[in-house]
């Protein structure tokens, strides 16, 4: 419940419309209100957050997480009907938040004989006559009147459909955008952050319309275009895992030299497993040199003069001959792990040991 103080403190106030079974409930409080959330002490992340209804606006500190959780949390009713902008479920995610209510009122929808009476937030005559049910052919026209009969249905406002005989139809359709999650091996596990807002889009669909006595019988697509394409939405999911402080020198090395976040740590372990990261590492038997333990140790050569003493170059060699060879950095660990009789990429059998050569 939210308390107002003494200077403007209001009673809210309810208007109760009853129209052929129908009953509008609003409800409405000062025009400049102020008020603290019971919750100001809460350890969750307070906003302000104003709301407009009906003329009237009251401001509130809350930690609400929502709209939804807003209105109620200000015991502001709300009707299936009204229209609340942003939708109820959106996040209060910034400081100074704006929610617009739009209060539904009684209208009645004639198409000849056929009267509905419903409730509407809307003033557009095209939506206001598909919420009643009734489909707008093209060529038909909305008339939009006060209907002076009190008796039939009160003060509201009337949207009388005049049929012009059209025999197509044009429906606008919306493409409701894709989530994409992205990972980001720089970000924290488990964090998500909203990189891109989705927006959905827009087809625009033309049908020819066939009738039996005046009522719709089949309908066949004549086009389709789209004319506003859908943006996904984009969510970046934290994958980064932690790396042991002893390792933490060789990891910049292998970014360096252009490993993928991604395959950082099986790449570390690949590196370990044949040289401890020791640039100047020789195998006593074999002559293999280097991180990656080329044999011989000139190879790696093609990516720089500096290859006997550079680590970031002799891991750029190893970079192309884990892909060359195996596919990839996980390809080369399943390769490695394989306890039977394995083959890599370039058709090369597993042996014993594992020198890159």
């Amino acid at each position: 419940m939210i308390k107002l103080h003494s200077k403007v403190r209001n009673f809210c106030c309810f208007a109760l419309i009853a129209l052929a079974g129908i009953v509008l409930a609003g409800s409405c409080f000062s025009r400049s209100s102020v008020a603290f959330a019971e919750d100001e002490n809460s350890d969750n992340e307070m906003h302000f957050v104003t709301i407009y209804d009906d003329g009237s606006y009251l401001t509130v500190k809350t930690s609400a997480p929502t709209v939804k959780d807003a209105l109620e949390r200000a015991d502001i009713m709300i009707n299936d009907a009204d229209l609340v902008e942003p939708a109820l479920d959106s996040a209060i995610d910034n400081n100074e938040y704006n929610i617009n209510i739009y209060r539904a009122r009684p209208a009645l929808v004639i198409d000849g004989i056929n009267r509905r009476y419903i409730m509407t937030a809307s003033y557009d005559p095209k939506t206001i006559v598909r919420e009643a049910g009734l489909t707008i052919y093209d060529g038909d026209q909305i008339i939009s009147e006060v209907n002076q009969n009190f008796l039939e249905a009160g003060a509201v406002s009337t949207y009388r459909v005049e049929r012009n005989g059209g025999r197509t139809l044009t429906v606008e359709e919306v493409i409701p955008y894709a989530t994409e999650t992205r990972y980001d091996y720089n970000l924290a596990k488990g964090e998500r952050q909203l990189e891109q807002a989705g927006e959905d889009g827009r087809r625009v669909s033309i049908y020819t319309v066939k009738f039996e006595n005046n009522i719709e019988v089949s309908r066949e697509l004549v086009s389709e275009t789209v004319a506003l394409e859908p943006i996904p939405e984009i969510i970046v999911v934290g994958a980064k895992a932690a790396i042991p402080p002893e390792r933490a020198q060789c990891a910049n090395w292998a970014r360096e030299a252009g490993v993928a976040e991604e395959d950082l740590q099986v790449a570390l372990d690949l590196i370990y497993h044949e040289s401890g990261c020791r640039y100047n590492a020789t195998n006593a038997s074999s002559g293999a040199y280097g991180i990656p333990q080329a044999l011989p140790g000139n190879k790696m050569a093609s990516k720089g003069g500096d290859w006997e003493t550079n680590p970031v170059t002799q891991i750029r060699w190893m970079i192309d001959y884990v892909k060359g060879r195996y596919g990839g950095w996980q390809e080369a660990m399943n390769f490695w792990r394989c306890l039977g009789t394995c083959t890599s990429k370039n058709g090369t059998v597993k042996n014993k040991t594992s020198y890159w050569y």
